[in-house]
């Protein structure tokens, strides 16, 4: 483990000597972080996760419980996992024939939402700020900002950086009730007009004041 503390982790938590951890990271009861894990600075990892060796998590990145991160998967900065998605790197498991040099590589970007119990098979990218409906089943790339449901997952539209559907004009303009962004659509590709996808969000926007109902009641 790193030197670079202050950390918080819990007694019951396991954490093998060789992990890197960053400062001001969170690990809570009955986790594991196994010896070759990478976790960032300001993670939140919660009760009963694993994080496994040859796993990459960035920074301010949110582990809901009952999560396994496995070996070849890459989390970028500020991604949500939520509560007992599950995350994969073997796309034909079999119990008799060992493939632990085989692992399928799969890369969350930066600002992706994957909802509770999603499951999301291997060797796939999913976009920045992507947004994963809770139960879904992924089984392909999914581009940036982008709304996936149902299993299998399909692309259902696109939401905001503060997770709002973006509607879409004529002119494929749409703007996030909540930050008044404007977002542009060409094609599958969409983009935020008034703030790079790799800048943080101002403080002004990074807390919540209103809930998603009271967005969708004064539509």
């Amino acid at each position: 483990m790193s030197d670079s503390s202050p950390l918080k982790i819990q007694p019951s938590a396991v954490v093998d000597e060789g992990a890197v951890i960053g400062v001001g990271t969170n690990i809570w009861h009955f986790s594991h972080i196994c010896a070759g894990a990478v976790i960032g600075n300001n993670c939140s990892l919660g009760q009963n996760v694993m994080i496994a060796d040859n796993a990459c998590l960035g920074n301010n990145v949110k582990v809901q419980n009952n999560v396994a991160v496995y070996g070849g998967i890459t989390v970028e900065d500020d991604v949500f996992l939520g509560p007992s998605c599950v995350l994969t790197n073997v796309t034909n498991p079999r119990s008799q024939v060992s493939r632990k040099s085989l692992y399928e590589k799969t890369l969350i970007k930066k600002g992706a939402t994957i909802g509770a119990n999603v499951t999301i098979v291997c060797g796939i990218t999913l976009g920045r700020y992507c947004f994963i409906g809770a139960g879904a089943v992924v089984t392909k790339d999914i581009p940036d900002y982008g709304l996936v449901l149902g299993n299998p997952g399909k692309l259902s539209g696109y939401m905001s950086r503060h997770g709002h559907k973006l509607e879409f004009d004529n002119s494929n303009h749409a703007i996030c009730p909540e930050s008044n962004y404007r977002y542009e659509k060409v094609e599958e590709m969409v983009r935020c007009l008034d703030l790079e996808e790799d800048k943080p969000l101002p403080d002004k926007l990074s807390v919540g004041s209103k809930s998603y109902d009271d967005f969708k009641e004064t539509k």
